[in-house]
């Protein structure tokens, strides 16, 4: 049987990739929010957007960057599974999926640190990411934009 799956629009670069799903589960960890709303990933730098009722500290978006580091350098296998819908949804988040989506999800972990249904690429190892850096970021409005990149 030939799995049936979305069609992704875009490439990115499996190590900013990656270290999205980190900085999600360290931010949910962290502040209880849900993962990024809104996310740009690209070799150089990338963005992704948090809904906080308050921006992090400078002390918490130095931990942020240190948590990330820290998961970063664990050394994680990162590997995926193929799993029906219904299944899935007992595990992940499915809110974000669109309507049309597929009978079976892929559903990607980061060692034991995150696990969410994603269509994009990653490493096999975060020992292939290297070191992540908070570049800038602000708040507006309630929505906290992070941008960063990696060394």
């Amino acid at each position: 049987m030939e799995l049936q799956l979305n069609e992704h629009n875009k490439q990115e670069y499996p190590p900013m990739h990656t270290t999205e799903h980190i900085l999600n589960q360290t931010m949910a960890r962290m502040f209880g929010c849900a993962r990024s709303k809104n996310t740009h990933i690209e070799r150089k730098k990338s963005k992704a957007d948090y809904f906080l009722s308050q921006p992090p500290t400078p002390e918490q978006v130095v931990e942020i960057e240190s948590r990330v580091n820290e998961i970063i350098g664990c050394h994680l296998l990162v590997s995926e599974e193929f799993l029906p819908t219904s299944v899935a949804a007992e595990i992940v988040d499915l809110s974000k999926l669109p309507d049309d989506v597929s009978e079976t999800l892929r559903i990607v972990r980061v060692g034991d640190y995150d696990v969410c249904a994603c269509i994009g690429s990653h490493v096999e190892n975060t020992s292939e990411i290297g070191r992540f850096e908070i570049i800038s970021h602000d708040f507006i409005d309630g929505r906290w934009r992070v941008r960063f990149k990696l060394r």
